[in-house]
């Protein structure tokens, strides 16, 4: 898998169709996921370079829940090849 814009853009994407917010935040804190008032919201460190964002994102993808049929025809391609990466 490359780590370009294109493909953080489509991996935003599934985790944006699955109900989550991605924020993007300055701080010196654990990229992560949380939950803030009851609304899932994803918070990454802003300055992470593209590859940085990628792979956190493929880190918390098991985490997060992802309701696969719910998702476009594109994200579900994404989704398994960002599931298949993860279990190699």
């Amino acid at each position: 898998m490359k780590y370009t814009q294109h493909v953080l853009d489509k991996i935003e994407k599934i985790v944006e169709e699955s109900g989550y917010i991605i924020r993007y935040e300055r701080g010196s804190f654990q990229s992560g996921y949380c939950i803030l008032q009851e609304r899932k919201v994803v918070v990454l460190n802003k300055f992470f370079q593209t590859e940085g964002r990628i792979n956190v994102l493929i880190d918390l993808m098991p985490q997060l829940h992802i309701n696969f049929d719910a998702l476009t025809h594109e994200s579900q391609k994404m989704y398994e090849e960002v599931m298949s990466v993860q279990t190699t």
